[in-house]
């Protein structure tokens, strides 16, 4: 059903521990899903075979030799099996209410994103208890802080769509993530917000590994690079953008007002290649939602 795939970093310290614990999870999940490790970094090769999960070592990089967000996303659906993807960060665990969300949108074309939840694991999660699932999810509950909604961690969208299509951006720094979401929009894709039916878990890391770093962290010249393929602060979409909600049984549009009113903020740009009869229409469709919904 699905082809999870991912830019692992090095297998080294505390972020090799992460990332096995991550993808201890995908490997756990029912139906199980095809599993896709993109790059060389070390210890990527050891941790495939391990998981017994699929390698794809060439990747294209930049000169700071990190990997290039679109070479994957080309690679992994040249190889994938499967009809839907789901590019995932390699720090986050998803749990099985993942695969059920997912199963849930009888869309054609949509991007699934959503929101996390922060969590400090400095080991290795015990994932051979029989009820491993259900004591990590009490230790997300009592622990896990909600990450404000500027981005996602996860995207899900149809094999072969043109979702998939994006520029050189590194991974791992700003911005790509927020694109994407605005890329959907723009095509006229459903962009769905599974927050509501979905616990996805980040598992907080320093940012070490950037180069030539800046500021908090994940600043710096790569970061400027992304922000400049992005070409503007009015494409940084965030799941405010979302179209769709989905709760533990339902997929809702977004009409709530703070959704409404990004999209009477965003409409300009998402309707720059209609004639001014379609733009006017939209504008129209969009006040009378906020009316209702005020």
């Amino acid at each position: 059903m699905l082809t999870i795939f991912s830019i692992p970093k090095p297998f080294e310290g505390h972020i090799g521990i992460i990332q096995e614990n991550a993808i201890a999870t995908w490997v756990r999940l029912r139906p199980a899903c095809e599993i896709i490790l993109c790059g060389d970094e070390k210890g990527i090769a050891e941790v495939a075979a391990k998981f017994k999960v699929k390698h794809l070592p060439d990747i294209a990089r930049n000169e700071y030799g990190t990997p290039f967000v679109n070479a994957a996303f080309e690679q992994a659906e040249r190889e994938a099996s499967a009809t839907l993807m789901c590019y995932v960060n390699t720090d986050i665990i998803l749990l099985n209410d993942f695969i059920s969300a997912v199963s849930r949108v009888r869309l054609q074309r949509f991007l699934m994103v959503g929101e996390r939840l922060d969590l400090d694991l400095r080991g290795l999660w015990n994932y051979e208890e029989e009820d491993w699932e259900k004591k990590l999810r009490t230790y997300v509950s009592n622990h896990g802080v909600p990450h404000p909604p500027l981005g996602s961690d996860y995207f899900v969208f149809p094999k072969g769509d043109a979702i998939a299509k994006l520029p050189q951006f590194a991974v791992g720094r700003p911005c790509w993530d927020n694109w994407l979401i605005f890329h959907a929009r723009q095509l006229g894709v459903p962009v769905i917000d599974a927050t509501g039916a979905v616990k996805v878990i980040h598992q907080n890391h320093s940012y070490g590994h950037v180069p030539d770093r800046r500021d908090d962290g994940w600043e710096g010249p790569e970061a400027d690079w992304n922000r400049q393929l992005v070409g503007g602060e009015d494409q940084v979409f965030t799941l405010l953008d979302a179209t769709h909600l989905m709760t533990r049984d339902k997929l809702l549009p977004a009409f709530g007002r703070e959704h409404l009113q990004r999209q009477l903020e965003t409409q300009p740009i998402l309707s720059a290649g209609k004639g001014r009869i379609g733009r006017f229409l939209d504008r129209i469709g969009l006040r009378l939602r906020f009316y209702l919904a005020s």
